[in-house]
């Protein structure tokens, strides 16, 4: 609440006018993600009342819109679909009861302070998770958007209205996607204006075709709706089931993971623009808060959203008081008669995540990673793969896995060079790049990784490799300008380096050890048993050795 304490007079207007443009975002769009997954269309606006006031008053981030989005949404459906059908009353309380254990492993991760795991899921990956993601969603939207089940064996079982309705909606939302801007600001709007023009585009064509279905009778043709929507505020759900806890566990532990990724992505984009801080461990707590608001209000499991936070941001929003507005314009509108919302045609609801869902398809980090470097890429390709193949969680835990396994696979093989002298110099350089200078009988190796138990037998192969090829050696010097950590199985490794060596007659020796490596060093035997010294710089182990080798 630390925003409120220096809160200004002249932050209202920015705050007020966001409020009213993300509410009226929400209600399709939260609508369409309760949908994908699987829950009535208004849990879509429980679940965006309750989380961003929770949010507004833990989370550190002044312009992070919390609430439904299309992959938690779809992440939700996936885990439990195979425990309950959907929309029945058992899967209603199984959301809520997701959402609570989201909301719990978010704010234990924020009280013991480890929101630094995010780190490990790659750019890449996430990508990859996002695109699969993205394509699921959109798969299975294509039914409520022609009427009929997929793929359909006849021409003739697609519903035509719908097909024409939907697929009317999605030509609009895409002509809208490419052109809209550009004629806003021929028409005088600013940069700021149209992007929100943009932005509003799915509401205005959802109550276009609500309108149609209204004046045309449409729902008589054939056409369904979200149906009727209940009035009045969702009422406090305290309703779970005891034997499910175990089997939503694992589904929680993933979904929060993605819960905090997604948000903390979003939040620090815009935090970047107004030079704000962020801390991590204060946006788990606020995530976590959100959570638990979402499943006491019998909704599912809500993050912040790029896509709406880009809207608050560009509306005018300056603290969390756009989320509360927003929020209790929501409420506003559940408490006021909601006849309206029944004729929400669920084909043009389809037709707004398709276009959202496919604006999520960046394929610019799958070109970058191709070009610079294809171990990612193909990280990238395999978690998407992973997510069409294998299922939403298959997808992240295979991202996870990837991520993990190419961080040990590069740790394992460290950048080994021998160093030669730049004529005339003391800069010491790879001898493959640059034309240094060697002394017949010393050795100058640069160990360009940490030392740990992952890759100390590839350091001592290539050590051996070396010394192989440089068969005069006398005096070996490992620098290690790059080292920053070398554990106990490393320790034994030099040590049992430095015997070998000693038995043929070559000296071991360190250069460039940094402060807290010599420091632990220096708790071992390893120096005292060196056959060699520990030089401050290459530039010294060269006058001292080079000679005399």
């Amino acid at each position: 609440m630390g925003w409120l304490k220096h809160y200004r007079h002249g932050l209202l207007a920015g705050d007020f006018s966001a409020g009213v443009v993300v509410a009226m975002m929400m209600i399709p769009q939260g609508m369409a993600y309760a949908m994908v997954a699987g829950l009535p269309p208004v849990a879509g606006i429980y679940a965006s009342i309750l989380p961003p006031l929770l949010y507004a008053l833990f989370g550190s981030s002044m312009t992070q819109s919390v609430g439904p989005m299309a992959i938690i949404a779809l992440m939700t459906a996936a885990a439990l679909g195979p425990l309950a059908a959907p929309g029945s009353a058992l899967y209603m309380v199984l959301a809520a009861q997701l959402a609570l254990l989201t909301g719990a492993v978010l704010l234990v991760c924020g009280l013991l302070r480890i929101g630094f795991l995010a780190n490990f899921f790659s750019r890449p990956v996430m990508s990859g998770f996002t695109i699969g993601s993205a394509l699921v969603i959109a798969w299975g939207q294509l039914p409520a958007l022609v009427g009929a089940a997929l793929p359909p064996f006849r021409l003739s079982s697609l519903h035509m209205p719908s097909v024409l309705l939907g697929g009317g909606a999605l030509l609009l939302l895409l002509a809208a996607k490419v052109w809209l801007a550009r004629l806003l600001r021929a028409l005088g709007l600013g940069h700021g204006g149209a992007d929100i023009g943009v932005r509003l585009a799915p509401m205005v064509v959802v109550l276009g075709a609500t309108l149609l279905v209204a004046r045309l009778n449409l729902a008589g043709a054939g056409i369904h709706t979200t149906g009727a929507v209940p009035t009045g505020l969702p009422s406090l759900n305290l309703a779970l089931s005891n034997g499910h806890w175990r089997a939503l566990l694992q589904p929680a532990l993933l979904i929060a993971f993605m819960v905090f990724l997604i948000s903390m992505s979003a939040a620090q984009t815009l935090a970047l623009k107004r030079q704000e801080k962020l801390h991590s461990n204060l946006e788990l707590i606020g995530l976590g808060a959100a959570n638990l608001g979402s499943a006491l209000s019998g909704a599912f499991p809500v993050t912040g959203s790029m896509s709406r936070s880009a809207v608050n941001f560009s509306a005018g929003a300056n603290t969390p008081l756009a989320s509360v507005i927003t929020a209790l314009l929501l409420a506003l509108a559940l408490a006021s008669p909601t006849g309206w919302l029944a004729l929400l045609p669920l084909p043009a609801l389809a037709a707004t995540i398709i276009v959202a869902v496919l604006g999520m398809l960046e394929l610019a980090t799958l070109r970058t990673a191709l070009r610079y470097d294809r171990g990612d890429a193909l990280a990238l390709v395999a978690t998407a793969g992973g997510v069409l193949a294998l299922g939403v969680e298959a997808g992240v835990v295979t991202g996870v896995v990837l991520s993990m396994g190419t961080l040990i696979w590069r740790a394992s093989r460290p950048h080994i060079v021998v160093l030669g002298r730049i004529a005339g110099t003391e800069h010491f350089r790879n001898v493959e790049r640059y034309p240094g200078e060697t002394a017949p009988g010393l050795l100058l190796l640069r160990i360009d990784a940490g030392l740990f138990f992952g890759n100390v037998e590839a350091v001592n192969a290539r050590i051996e490799e070396e010394l192989a090829a440089h068969s005069a050696t006398r005096h070996l010097v490992l620098v290690l300008s790059a080292v920053n950590a070398i554990d106990t199985s490393a320790l034994f490794g030099l040590t049992e380096l430095n015997a070998l060596l000693r038995q043929r007659g070559v000296k071991l020796h360190l250069a460039e050890v940094k402060g807290p490596v010599l420091d632990r060093l220096k708790t071992s035997d390893l120096l005292a048993t060196l056959d060699g010294k520990i030089f401050l710089s290459t530039a010294m182990a060269w006058d001292a050795l080079a000679e005399s080798s």
